[in-house]
This record gives C-alpha cells, sequence and structure tokens, in this order.
C-alpha cells in the first residue's frame, strides 16, 4: 500500500507569495536584501543574540563556525555521535579530529557529565546538539570555558532555563530545511553570542571580503581580506521565510498540541516516551517511541507502512560510519547511542496536520503497542 500520510510536510502559512513578490519587486532577489534584514531582526529579537547571519543551510552556519573558531589540522572537537553528518563535516573539512561521545538515555543529548574524560589540550570547541528540540543541559556544558557551537537546527523556539536554544553558546546554528518547525525549503542562521566573532563572522559571510563594511559606509571599497564563502541565501528564500519567523509562536504552538495529543495517549503503554526536563521549553519538533529491540522497532515501521503511514528512523551513528572512523575517535562507551539508533521509530507531525489523521496514526499505533 502506498503511504497516504506523509511523515512531514513543510510549513505553510499562505502570506508567503505576498512577500515572494515583494522581493522580486524590489529589483532585488540575491542575498542580503530586504527580507534578508527583516529575518535577522526578528531572529536577533527572539533569541537575544548579538548578530544574527542568515545562511543558506545549517550545514552552513556550522562551516561558519569552524572558520570563525580557526579550527586547525591537530584540534579536536567533542560532539554526540547521535547527529546529522553536517555536525562533523563542518570541523572535519577544517582538519579537526572528531571526538564522540555518548548521549543521556532520557533526552537523547549529548552527556554532560562525559565532557571531562573527552577533553584534552587539543580540545578546541564543544557542539552540543539540541535533539527533537530540547536543550541539552547548558550550565554543566559551558562550565569547561571551552568555545560552545551550539546546533540548534531542530530548536528553533526552543528554550533553556527561559534563555533562547541557539542563543546561549558562542555560535549557534538554525536550520530551516524542508523538514524543520520553521522552514525555506533550504536555509539556516548563525547567531552571534560573542562580540569578538562579529566582524570576522561577516567577513567569512562575505566571501572573505568587507563589503559589509562598505555597504555601512566605513570603507570606500571592499577588498578580499580573509577565508570566506558564499553562504547568503537568496532574498526570496528569506521573503518565504519572513512570515513563518513572525508566526513561529503560533507554528510551535500548534505543533505542541499534536505533541501533547501523542503523548497523552501512549501514556501507560509499554513504550518508551521522550522526556523533557521541566527547566526545557521544546518546540515540538519530533514526537518518537523506543522499542526494546531493533526487530520490534523494525516491525512497528512495517506495520505502519502497511497502513499508509509513513514513520522513520533516526539516525545511524557517525562513530560507525566510515567517515566517522576515518576522521573521528570514540571516547568511552556508546552504548545509549547505539540503543537509540536500533529502537527509535519517529511518527508524523507537521504543521497542518488535523487531529483526524493524526487519530488514525494513534489508533494503528496503538493496536500494534497492544500486542507487545
Amino acid at each position: 500500500m502506498p503511504n497516504c500520510i506523509n511523515f512531514n510536510e513543510a510549513p505553510f502559512l499562505g502570506s508567503e507569495f505576498e512577500h515572494i513578490k515583494d522581493a522580486i519587486d524590489s529589483k532585488h532577489i540575491s542575498g542580503g536584501g530586504k527580507h534578508t534584514k527583516l529575518c535577522n531582526g526578528i531572529l536577533k529579537k527572539i533569541t537575544g543574540t548579538k548578530k544574527s547571519l542568515l545562511t543558506h543551510s545549517c550545514t552552513a552556519a556550522l562551516e561558519m563556525s569552524a572558520l570563525l573558531l580557526n579550527i586547525e589540522p591537530g584540534d579536536e572537537v567533542i560532539l554526540p555521535s547521535y547527529t546529522f553528518s553536517s555536525t562533523a563535516n563542518a570541523f572535519a573539512l577544517r582538519g579537526a579530529k572528531l571526538v564522540f561521545v555518548d548521549i543521556k538515555s532520557d533526552t537523547l543529548n549529548l552527556d554532560e557529565n562525559l565532557l571531562e574524560q573527552a577533553i584534552t589540550k587539543k580540545t578546541k570547541a564543544i557542539i552540543p546538539v539540541h535533539y527533537a528540540g530540547v536543550s541539552c543541559e547548558m550550565d554543566s556544558i559551558l562550565e569547561h570555558k571551552i568555545a560552545v557551537v551550539e546546533d540548534a537546527a531542530q530548536a528553533v523556539g526552543s528554550y533553556y532555563k527561559g534563555k533562547s536554544c541557539g542563543g546561549i553558546g558562542d555560535l549557534g546554528c538554525y536550520s530551516f530545511h524542508e523538514t524543520k518547525n520553521i522552514s525555506c525549503g533550504e536555509g539556516g542562521a548563525l547567531l552571534i553570542n560573542s562580540e569578538r566573532y562579529i566582524e570576522q563572522a561577516e567577513i567569512v559571510l562575505e566571501k572573505g571580503t568587507d563589503r559589509s563594511k562598505f555597504f555601512r559606509g566605513q570603507v570606500d571599497k571592499y577588498t578580499w581580506v580573509g577565508l570566506g564563502s558564499s553562504y547568503l541565501p537568496s532574498d526570496m528564500l528569506a521573503a518565504y521565510l519572513y512570515p513563518q519567523l513572525q508566526s513561529v509562536e503560533q507554528i510551535n504552538k500548534l505543533r505542541l498540541e499534536l505533541w501533547n495529543n501523542y503523548h497523552k495517549n501512549f501514556e501507560g503503554l509499554n513504550i518508551k516516551r521522550p522526556f523533557i526536563p521541566e527547566h526545557c521549553k521544546h518546540n515540538a519538533h519530533m514526537y518518537y517511541l523506543q522499542f526494546n529491540s531493533l526487530e520490534m522497532r523494525n516491525k512497528f515501521i512495517e506495520f505502519m507502512d502497511s497502513k499508509g503511514i509513513m514513520c522513520i528512523f533516526h539516525y545511524v551513528p557517525l562513530h560507525s560510519s566510515p567517515a566517522g572512523k576515518k576522521y573521528g575517535r570514540v571516547a568511552g562507551s556508546m552504548e545509549c547511542t547505539e540503543n537509540a539508533s536500533n529502537t527509535l521509530a519517529r511518527l508524523p507531525l507537521f504543521y497542518g496536520m488535523s487531529l483526524e489523521v493524526q487519530s488514525k496514526i494513534i489508533d494503528c499505533a496503538r493496536s500494534f503497542l497492544a500486542k507487545l
């Protein structure tokens, strides 16, 4: 049976067309236009960051972070193995040795208690990943006085002790990919929370030139002054993104209602549900279930597929991948990482999902779980 309930559908409000037309009418559709500036303004306001720079992807924001931290061959970067390849690629591209640490069994986030044993004299940065939009334990991570780059790809609109995810470490990286709560198809942002990185970040963003200074009238011409690349998105993409950023609270509120409905309906069953610490406010980026074995997880996904419902798993651990073995090393046991990879199944969750559709998903899932 073909899938009739998608795992994900990109958010769409309807007002995006108006802003895209405005971008076209402005005769400026390349990066850095009116809507790019508007998006950066909103991001700066909602996160409290010192500077926001819209990028064409979260991958780009991570790569910019590696440049800003002057990551070089011989440096070490600590990160979870349970994440997407972009988290690792950005630093491996600069020659860093990746040091993989295990995740916690409750939130599936980087285990802050394992950092001490992973840190060496070569450690240049720590990259916490806010999995499922639930914040890592940032206070403990920051205590090590090592540069912190938050991979907040899944955490737009999430908070840790009242502070916006992405706006806590030295640098933060957002994703506006089609699969995220707020989306323009492909997009991202670099949040700069430390003043010392702002000027250099503008240079990196502008292909290694001091073009930003030229636009502000600080220099009479701009020139190549350092390393950089083409990280800006088109202003038409920014125009699509702008109304969604304006509505981030509304979008996340509706997602949270769906998330809570899942959570309530799977309570008391023989299944592990997501855990949210009291001091964390999440954005309902995903809802997942954890089974007792790989075999049972796979049977669940196959069963749901037979009912026309697409569910997926998440992730193949980086430390076990060919590139992970080439560019990284493991610091300690990876038991929780491997268990999550083998047992987790994600349920459909997207803005615009009707309660009728969700009820079908819940009924089918519960019919499977009742047999466990």
